[in-house]
């Protein structure tokens, strides 16, 4: 899955692709690089971050994800908390809705979703992205949120949509501290207890940074090392910022997992 952030204030590129055509040129080369998947958000969720209004991110997103519908074929994901941003972008070519949230802040998304029948991301966030990181705790890291994604399936399937169009997302760096995401992908199987796809979105991300004292843009290959552990450990779909880089890594780690270096 490849990222597209159509916000000025994203944690990884810091606005990089703000501006639309930029943005569809972007979306372009994520797709020619091998992505299997793009995903589309125009609100930032960054720690500390501030929501922005329905209308200013439907004026982020929905131009681009129309643009890109019309030139690529491969599944365009939605990424947003907001009901009816995920409406507006399923009408004009998306085909998933990755809800950080776990389709839980706005009422609507559930439905939303059921009505759509498309694939939904739920992930797991201690809080909200403004609280998430103050001071973080746990009492057992995996199991509990074991048991928020289970509950989260549970209140989805109510809601209409069908299990097998669920994946789980553990939320790396979403309400974790440094060692709690370590943790996670070190034990990333445990979630295959829920018996829905894994989800990782460990690409750039500050723990990264924390060990290899760098910035975001300097990332990529502390990103590949957690996207090969990931991927030996259980995941299904990673979320990556450089796609292309990502694609050779995935390649060669399914190669070790398969003993077989045809493709």
């Amino acid at each position: 899955m490849g990222v597209l952030n159509v916000t000025p204030d994203s944690f990884s590129d810091g606005g990089q692709f703000f501006d639309r055509e930029t943005a569809i040129e972007q979306g372009l080369a994520v797709a020619r690089d091998g992505a299997d998947i793009i995903d589309v958000g125009g609100e930032s969720t960054r720690p500390y971050s501030d929501a922005v209004s329905a209308d200013e991110e439907m004026e982020r997103v929905i131009p681009v994800v129309q643009a890109l519908a019309g030139e690529i074929k491969i599944p365009i994901s939605i990424d947003t908390l907001k009901a009816a941003v995920a409406r507006e972008a399923l009408r004009v070519g998306a085909s998933m809705i990755n809800d950080v949230s776990a389709l839980r802040f706005d009422p609507e998304m559930i439905s939303v979703a059921a009505k759509a029948g498309v694939p939904v991301i739920l992930m797991h966030m201690k809080g909200t992205p403004k609280t998430m990181q103050v001071s973080p705790t746990y009492e057992h890291l995996t199991q509990e949120i074991c048991d928020f994604l289970e509950e989260a399936i549970k209140r989805a399937v109510q809601g209409g949509i069908k299990k097998e169009l669920i994946i789980v997302d553990p939320g790396i760096g979403f309400g974790k501290t440094f060692d709690h995401n370590l943790e996670i992908i070190r034990e990333l199987s445990r979630f295959h207890s829920l018996g829905r796809p894994i989800l990782l979105g460990s690409s750039r991300k500050a723990f990264i940074g924390h060990i290899l004292k760098n910035k975001a843009h300097e990332r990529d290959v502390g990103s590949m090392a957690t996207i090969a552990a990931a991927v030996l450990n259980g995941a299904h779909i990673v979320r990556v910022h450089n796609v292309r880089m990502a694609v050779e890594t995935v390649k060669i780690i399914d190669a070790i997992k398969r003993g077989e270096a045809d493709t």
